[in-house]
């Protein structure tokens, strides 16, 4: 049984996308996502809540004290609506990230008609900076090819850990048509120029005004290393590791 836990704050609203990311390898998929939400009209409709998650309640914009939780928000951008999924955190389980992707798929399959976007990041050297289209169904990838877009066979090699490979491999089980776009991006904990290039693959490619530019995921990103450096040692000093390398991956 699927331990999730939807909070419905307001209807699903009509839209054009759905855009999922949460924290991992330079956090730049989070980035994009966190970008979009926080300068643009945005509502919180839902959010997902799981066991599995770190024991973190936090404070929000307003100072109500909230779990840590998988938000599903709804972003206005120009004459487009797009939901955008995105967390501090995953599941600190295998089986908790299974079920989220799940349940996130669920969701869209009975809500939504619209494509599922998952954005990663992949460690690479300084000089490389390719964005990786990547595919779990012939269909799509053949949907893909038709439009000039090459989706990669190759790479990422070792294939996609966490929630963003449970969502991309899981998706045509629940026939929701998905791509995982995966930057390559010099690690570390934030890095803005690949999640720019992200933004601007994702606009340019898909046709989702989405696009940031540097000063914009810079200014974004010295807020997510303050609030992602808040979380990492909470966690620690909760489970008594000072290490969580799979939670956000």
């Amino acid at each position: 049984m699927n331990r999730c836990r939807v909070h419905w704050l307001s209807d699903f609203p009509e839209h054009t996308a759905v855009i999922e990311a949460v924290p991992g390898i330079g956090n730049v998929g989070k980035l994009v996502v966190d970008g979009l939400v926080s300068t643009n009209e945005s509502d919180l409709i839902g959010m997902i809540l799981h066991p599995d998650m770190p024991p973190h309640a936090t404070l929000d914009s307003q100072g109500i004290l909230k779990p840590s939780h998988i938000a599903i928000n709804s972003v206005n951008i120009g004459d487009e609506n797009i939901i955008c999924i995105g967390s501090d955190a995953q599941p600190m389980t295998a089986s908790g990230q299974f079920e989220v992707a799940e349940k996130i798929l669920q969701i869209i399959d009975n809500f939504s008609g619209s494509r599922l976007y998952v954005l990663a990041g992949l460690r690479m050297p300084p000089e490389s900076q390719n964005i990786h289209v990547v595919c779990s169904d012939v269909k799509m990838r053949r949907h893909l090819e038709s439009q000039g877009l090459e989706s990669m066979t190759g790479q990422p090699e070792s294939g996609m850990i966490g929630l963003a490979g449970l969502l991309v491999s899981l998706a045509p089980m629940y026939s929701v048509d998905t791509i995982g776009l995966v930057a390559e991006t010099i690690g570390g904990a934030i890095d803005a120029s690949a999640a720019e290039r992200l933004s601007m693959f994702l606009e340019e490619k898909f046709g989702h005004k989405v696009g940031m530019s540097l000063d914009r995921t810079q200014s974004i990103a010295a807020n997510l290393l303050d609030s992602v450096g808040v979380s990492k040692s909470a966690i620690a000093e909760i489970t008594g590791e000072h290490s969580h390398g799979n939670l956000y991956v």
